[in-house]
């Protein structure tokens, strides 16, 4: 990965940072998007510490917001000719239903759109780049779902942060199948992935009953190293070389539940995006 460029959403925490800490220490430049500068200058430290390695750069952005991932892509734009690598990696499950500036759930804005707008803002970067590799971290929780309700996307007649957490990971599958074969003909792959059930700080927002459940349960949980494992491979194996609308599970190719095969549903949820976000044509600028 030496001399190569990797963006990382939420790198200053989780399987983010682990994934930024190894990339960084194969000799990557690390780009990291995070929303707090304290938390992600405290990370950088330690990414560099490890790594050895101070090619490492921060970009703030609150990703369930529109108009910051809009604002903070156009000055990346200006700032760096290419990326290499994309991973969409920041998430979160919320405890209560929540909205965010733009009138949207939380769940569905950060974890669905943030993937969505972000690759949207960058996506000339990736195809200046040598490698041409976007990763979006999806979740085995797509798999809890079995139906979408296409009259209400936003969990405003029920929520419950399960159901609504598998439902943006749903998407994150859907994203990429859809986005991999607009670009098929451009060499740029496009993948996600299960990281494993991991052991981080990710159930910090969620209810009472998921901040007891998730302690217990640590035990049987992976580190967020291990985690990170299937993030490096995607962004750094020779071996990913031309395969793209994958979704992976420990390193291999899995196939998805029944429902994230659904094509017509994935273009359909593709198609309600474009038009929350207003874009006319993916990753054109206007």
């Amino acid at each position: 990965m030496k001399g190569k460029s990797v963006l990382i959403t939420g790198a200053n925490s989780g399987i983010g940072k682990e994934t930024a800490k190894t990339l960084s220490r194969e000799g990557a430049t690390i780009h990291m998007v995070c929303r707090s500068r304290k938390r992600a200058e405290d990370a950088k430290k330690d990414i560099i510490k490890y790594s050895k390695n101070d090619d490492v750069h921060i970009h703030l952005c609150d990703l369930a917001s529109i108009g910051s991932i809009k604002e903070y892509g156009l000055k990346l734009r200006e700032e760096i000719d290419s990326l290499d690598v994309l991973i969409n990696n920041a998430g979160a499950m919320f405890g209560s239903r929540q909205l965010t500036l733009d009138g949207l759930e939380m769940t569905f804005a950060l974890n669905h759109m943030g993937y969505f707008l972000n690759t949207h803002y960058l996506l000339d970067l990736i195809r200046k780049g040598s490698m041409k590799r976007i990763i979006s971290v999806a979740s085995v929780g797509h798999r809890s779902v079995s139906k979408i309700d296409f009259n209400d996307l936003q969990s405003s007649k029920r929520y419950s942060q399960i159901p609504v957490y598998g439902r943006s990971k749903l998407y994150n599958i859907y994203f990429t199948q859809i986005l991999a074969d607009k670009i098929k003909d451009e060499g740029i792959m496009v993948n996600c992935l299960h990281p494993g059930v991991v052991s981080t700080n990710f159930g910090n927002t969620a209810n009472w009953y998921m901040k007891v459940a998730l302690p217990l349960g640590r035990r049987f949980m992976i580190n967020a190293t291990k985690g990170a494992t299937t993030s490096v491979y995607l962004a750094s194996s020779p071996k990913v070389n031309g395969i793209t609308g994958k979704y992976f599970d420990k390193g291999k190719i899995a196939e998805p539940s029944k429902l994230a095969r659904k094509r017509e549903h994935a273009q359909r949820i593709w198609d309600i995006t474009m038009d929350i976000c207003g874009i006319n044509e993916f990753g054109v600028i206007d």
